[in-house]
């Protein structure tokens, strides 16, 4: 384990912004995770996880330790039925597991191909798209106390999933370091292509049995023609979360833009798309200063050029306000602000 100081953040964030850290180190252990909390203790420091950086905004340079958590691993710990329960490191990639999971014919998994990010990463955000949400197949996340070295594991409901939100964003932000995620997935197929995208690319299979690898696929086709890749054109995803509103509230925004998708909840909410709003305002292919909003998805902000975090927050921060003026809904971010 080797802790390095003065360390630059921008090749470790998939915005690709200019920040810094007081010291970086990479953990690929339990072991050595321990190790650096305990050398940052001694120092005073915080300590920030990091695994592949793609949903945070570094708005400054980090007065921290910065862990970058690449804990491998997955094994199977218990089987029922068709029921298979996987213990995953926190540091494997999260479109690698789906893949993975895939061919040994385990399923659940395949609407939320191609994610960027780590494993260790998914229930912090509660990763979700295409109608399913992680929370459906997390078992127990385990993790280190920052400040006691204590091992905890925390069953699904003590995370306190919600929409794209969790206890680790919530009463336990920066007191944890995951490092490895129980998911519990199945041998039998339980297709979900009910949201509008996905049915619509799979409506060339009229009559026929839809199969787990024809979602994963098409969930693939979707993602690589829609959203930007961050290796190519430096970007965190939706950068948004999708604003839900109570019943009347919702009735009452539809009829004054009948055009505004929405999407009705199983608790008689309804959630609206954020990027027709942001296009709506014609913010879609906004680009200012090698800062910008992609062409062809407008919740993608994106950084053309050497930008820091404050500016990235700016151009959001216009972003909400117009929203907010036009269709009296405030937007929330969905990346975590670090810095």
């Amino acid at each position: 384990m080797r802790i390095l100081c003065g360390e630059a953040l921008q090749p470790f964030n998939s915005l690709g912004l200019q920040a810094s850290a007081d010291a970086l180190v990479t953990v690929a252990s339990t072991e050595e995770l321990l190790a650096a909390c305990r050398w940052a203790q001694q120092r005073d420091l915080p300590v920030v996880p990091l695994g592949q950086g793609s949903n945070v905004v570094l708005a400054g340079d980090l007065h921290a330790l910065v862990v970058r958590q690449q804990t491998p691993g997955i094994k199977l710990i218990q089987q029922r039925g068709d029921s298979v329960t996987l213990r995953v490191g926190a540091g494997e990639d999260w479109h690698s597991l789906v893949q993975w999971s895939m061919d040994q014919g385990l399923y659940g998994l395949e609407n939320l191909a191609l994610i960027p990010g780590t494993v260790g990463a998914a229930p912090i955000q509660n990763i979700g798209a295409y109608g399913v949400e992680l929370k459906s197949f997390v078992h127990a996340v385990h993790a280190i106390a920052i400040a006691t070295g204590e091992q905890v594991s925390l069953s699904a409901s003590e995370c306190e999933f919600a929409y794209r939100d969790s206890v680790f964003k919530g009463r336990l932000q920066d007191q944890l370091v995951i490092t490895a995620v129980d998911l519990r997935l199945s041998r039998t197929a339980e297709i979900h292509i009910a949201y509008p995208a996905l049915a619509a690319q799979l409506a060339d299979f009229p009559g026929k049995v839809i199969t787990p690898q024809q979602v994963f696929a098409a969930v693939v086709d979707i993602r690589s023609s829609r959203l930007p890749d961050p290796a190519v054109v430096p970007n965190a995803g939706s950068f948004f979360k999708n604003p839900q509103l109570p019943a009347a509230l919702a009735s009452a925004l539809a009829a004054r833009f009948p055009d505004l998708p929405g999407y009705p909840q199983p608790d008689g909410s309804v959630k609206f798309a954020a990027a027709w709003m942001i296009e709506y305002c014609g913010w879609k292919a906004y680009r200012e200063q090698d800062l910008g909003v992609h062409p062809e998805h407008a919740l993608v902000l994106v950084n053309y050029g050497n930008n820091d975090g404050r500016q990235l927050l700016g151009l959001a921060g216009r972003i909400a306000a117009s929203v907010r003026d036009i269709f009296g809904i405030e937007l929330h971010i969905e990346p975590r602000v670090y810095g």
